[in-house]
C-alpha cells in the first residue's frame, strides 16, 4: 500500500536528480526555524523565490506534508518570536512623517483659529458699532447737503454723492423700524414662550436658526438691490421696478429679521430663567451636532473659508443675544449687582461651549481633508484686505456692506433690537441722565474710533505679510461669472486684441501678472464648456492651461467667495 500511495503522489513535472518527489514545497514556519531546502521548479512551475507568500507560505504549498517535527511546533519558541521580534519604523518614513505633522496640525489649530476669530469678531464689532456712532453723523452730513444746497448751486449733476444716498436710506430704515418694533410687546413673547415644552422649544431653537441663515443670504441681496437702484445713473435705461417697491421690500426685510432674532433671545433667556437648566443644556448639546453634520463631510479651502465667517458671525451674534439676556433679566430684578453672578456661570457655559465645538470642528475638518494650518492666515490676509480697500477713495462699497456679504452678518436688524431692548429697559430721566447718555455716546464713539484704527493697522500688516498689497494700487478687474465668461468663449479669438480690462484675473487675491496670461483661465471653466466651444486644434492648450489654473486656483478664488456663494457640494 505504500508503495501504491508513493507512485500516485509522485509529480509528473519533477526533474533534477530524478529523484520522485511529492510536488508540494515545504513550509516556511512563522517564527524563522530552518527548512528543508525547496526542491527545484520544473519548467512549468516558478521558482521557490519568485512565488508570492501569504502568512508565512508559499502560494504553491498547498498540499504541504501533514508530518511536522516536533520542535518546529514549540510553543515556547513562539512566544520568544512574539516576544523578541523587531521592526524598523525608518522603513515607511514618509507615513510616520506625516503622522506626526497632522498631530501638530492639530495642536496649531486652536491658537490659528481663535486669532482668526479674534480678528473676525472685532470686524463684526466695528460694523456694529458703526450704526449706532458714525452713520447718525454721517446722515446728519448728508441732509444738511441736501438742505443747505440751493445755497451753493447745483455745480454738480448729482445732488447728493452716492455714499450719503446710501447713509440716508440706512438710517431711514433704522429710524422706521424701530418705530415698528414697538408693536411688538416682548413680555407677551416671553410668557408665549415659556409655556411651551422643552423638545418644542429645542425644535423652535433649531428652526430659527436655520431662518436666520435663509434670511440674511437673501437680505443682504436686497439691501444692495435698494442701494444701487438708489444711485444708478440716470442715463441709462431702467430696468427695475422703482426706488419706492425697493425700499418698502428692505423694511419689510429689516423688521421681519430683527422679529426672527427676538425671539431667539427670548427662547435663549427662558432657557436661562428655567427651574432646572435641561432647556439651556439640551440646547448647548445642539451644538455639538455641528460637529457630526460638517466633520465627516469633504471639504475644500473654499467651504473652510465660508465655514470660518459664519463661525464668526454666529459667535459675535451669540455675544449681542447674552448681552439682551441679561439686560432683560437685570431689569426684571431692578439692577441688582448680585443677579449678575448667578447668570454669570450660564454665560461661560454658553460661551465655552461655542470654543470648543469650533475647536473640535476645525481640528477634524482640517485632519480629514489634509488642511494645514496656515490656511487661516490666508483667511484673516483675505478679511484684511477687505478693510484695506474700503479705505481707497476708489471703493466701490462700504466696509459695513462688505462684512455683510463676506460673512453674512447684517447688522440693521440686530441694531434695531438692541436699540429696542435698551430703550424698554433703562428710563432716561432728568438732566443728569442725558448727560450720561451723551457721555457714553462719546464713549461709542472713541471705542469705535479706537478700534478702527488698531483694526486698520492690523490689516496693513496681514496684506503685507501675504504679499497682496500691489494688489490696492493695481487693481485688476474681476470678470462676471456665468454668462460674461460664455461670452468671452465664444468671442476669444476675435477680441483678444482689445478686451484685456475685460478678461482680467478672476480674483482680486492674484498678484498682477500679464492680462493675456489670463486670458485661456476664462476658457477652462469645465469639461462640458472645452467639448461645446473649442475646436479640435486647441484642446491640448487647454488641458495645459487648465492643469496651471489648478495650481493658481486655490489662492485666486479666495477673496471672491462670499458667505453664501457656492463653492461645493455644502454652503455651511
Amino acid at each position: 500500500m505504500a508503495g501504491v500511495a508513493d507512485a500516485a503522489a509522485a509529480a509528473p513535472g519533477s526533474v533534477g536528480d530524478g529523484r520522485q518527489d511529492s510536488g508540494r514545497g515545504e513550509p516556511k514556519t512563522l517564527w524563522g526555524s530552518s527548512e528543508p531546502r525547496p526542491p527545484a521548479a520544473g519548467p512549468g512551475q516558478p521558482s521557490p523565490q519568485q512565488r508570492t507568500e501569504t502568512l508565512g507560505f508559499y502560494e504553491s504549498d498547498r498540499g504541504r506534508k501533514k508530518k511536522r517535527s516536533l520542535p518546529d511546533l514549540s510553543l515556547l519558541r513562539f512566544i520568544s518570536a512574539e516576544l523578541t521580534r523587531g521592526y524598523f519604523l525608518e522603513h515607511n518614513e514618509a507615513k510616520y512623517t506625516e503622522r506626526r505633522e497632522r498631530v501638530y496640525t492639530c495642536m496649531r489649530i486652536p491658537k490659528e483659529l481663535e486669532k482668526l476669530m479674534f480678528f473676525g469678531i472685532f470686524l463684526c464689532l466695528d460694523a456694529f458699532l458703526y450704526v449706532f456712532t458714525l452713520l447718525p453723523l454721517r446722515v446728519f452730513l448728508a441732509m444738511f447737503r441736501f438742505i443747505t444746497l440751493p445755497c451753493y448751486g447745483l455745480r454738480d449733476r448729482r445732488l447728493l454723492q452716492p455714499a450719503q444716498v446710501c447713509d440716508i436710506l440706512k438710517g431711514v430704515i433704522l429710524v422706521i423700524c424701530y418705530f415698528m418694533m414697538h408693536y411688538v410687546d416682548y413680555s407677551m413673547m416671553y410668557h408665549l414662550i415659556r409655556g411651551q415644552s422643552v423638545i418644542k422649544l429645542y425644535i423652535i431653537y433649531n428652526m430659527l436658526e436655520v431662518a436666520d441663515r435663509l434670511i440674511s443670504s437673501f437680505g443682504q441681496d436686497i439691501l444692495d438691490a435698494l442701494y444701487w437702484t438708489a444711485t444708478e445713473p440716470k442715463e441709462r435705461k431702467r430696468a427695475h421696478i422703482g426706488v419706492i417697491p425697493h425700499f418698502f421690500m428692505a423694511v419689510l426685510y429689516v423688521f421681519l429679521h430683527a422679529i426672527l432674532i427676538m425671539v431667539q433671545a427670548t427662547t435663549l433667556n427662558v432657557a436661562f430663567n428655567s427651574h432646572n437648566k435641561s432647556l439651556l443644556t439640551i440646547m448647548m448639546s445642539n451644538n455639538f451636532v455641528e460637529i457630526k453634520g460638517s466633520v465627516f463631510k469633504k471639504f475644500e479651502k473654499n467651504n473652510l473659508f465660508q465655514m470660518s465667517n459664519s463661525d464668526i458671525k454666529e459667535r459675535f451674534t451669540n455675544y449681542v443675544l447674552l448681552l439682551i439676556v441679561c439686560l432683560r433679566n437685570m431689569e426684571q430684578f431692578s439692577w441688582n449687582p448680585d443677579h449678575l453672578w448667578v447668570l454669570f456661570p450660564d454665560v461661560c457655559m454658553v460661551v465655552a461651549s461655542e470654543i470648543a465645538v469650533d475647536i473640535v470642528k476645525h481640528a477634524f475638518i482640517t485632519k480629514f481633508n489634509d488642511i494645514t494650518a496656515d490656511v487661516y492666515s490666508e483667511y484673516r490676509a483675505s478679511l484684511a484686505f477687505d478693510l484695506v480697500s474700503s479705505r481707497q477713495k476708489n471703493a466701490y462699497t462700504d466696509y459695513s456692506d462688505s462684512v455683510s456679504r463676506r460673512m453674512g452678518f447684517i447688522p440693521l436688524p440686530l441694531a434695531v433690537l438692541l436699540i429696542r431692548v435698551v430703550t424698554s429697559s433703562i428710563k432716561v430721566q432728568g438732566v443728569l441722565a442725558y448727560v450720561c447718555v451723551v457721555l457714553f455716546y462719546c464713549g461709542l464713539i472713541s471705542l469705535k474710533v479706537l478700534n478702527s484704527i488698531v483694526l486698520l493697522g492690523k490689516s496693513c500688516q496681514y496684506v503685507k505679510e501675504a504679499k497682496m498689497e500691489e494688489k490696492l494700487f493695481n487693481p485688476v478687474l474681476t470678470a462676471t461669472p456665468g454668462k460674461a465668461a460664455g461670452k468671452q468663449q465664444g468671442t476669444f479669438k476675435s477680441t483678444q486684441g482689445n478686451s484685456t480690462d475685460e478678461n482680467g484675473s478672476t480674483s482680486v487675491t492674484s498678484q498682477p501678472v500679464h492680462q493675456k496670461e489670463n486670458m485661456p483661465s476664462l476658457l477652462v471653466t469645465s469639461n462640458s464648456d472645452q467639448f461645446l466651444t473649442t475646436p479640435d486644434g486647441e484642446e491640448k492648450d487647454i488641458s495645459q492651461d487648465s492643469s496651471e489654473l489648478k495650481h493658481r486656483s486655490a489662492k485666486k478664488d479666495l477673496l471672491e467667495i462670499d458667505r453664501f456663494t457656492i463653492c461645493g457640494n455644502r454652503i455651511d
